[in-house]
């Protein structure tokens, strides 16, 4: 399926120290790549920045959010028609979420109030 299969010289293999850890019952090392290996391999070094890692952070509050519209506020399925029906349904369903974490917000303001 398009995969290549390198092989290190067997008296490469046999002369190196780490012979025994890497390979101990074979005569040499095989190694397979897949056509697209430099893609894996760019996208695992972009995992490692920090960039990265904000990134991952604020998908994972955004389909959080979506979760939360679909299992809480049921908005698994629009009942309006059309692009501008769905656009009015998800816009309310949006400002009742905004408007449940609002109201607990507000208690804390409220306590941190009396205390002032």
């Amino acid at each position: 399926g398009g995969r290549k299969k390198y092989r290190c010289l067997k008296a490469t293999c046999q002369a190196c120290p780490s012979k025994e850890i890497c390979c101990p019952k074979a005569d040499a090392r095989y190694v397979t790549r897949e056509p697209h290996e430099e893609a894996r391999d760019f996208a695992r070094e972009c995992r490692k920045t920090k960039a990265y890692k904000v990134s991952r952070d604020k998908r994972k509050k955004v389909e959080m959010l979506f979760a939360h519209l679909k299992r809480i506020l049921g908005l698994t399925r629009l009942r309006l028609r059309g692009p501008n029906g769905a656009k009015d349904e998800f816009l309310l369903a949006a400002i009742a979420q905004n408007l449940r974490k609002l109201a607990k917000l507000r208690p804390q303001c409220a306590m941190q109030e009396a205390a002032a």
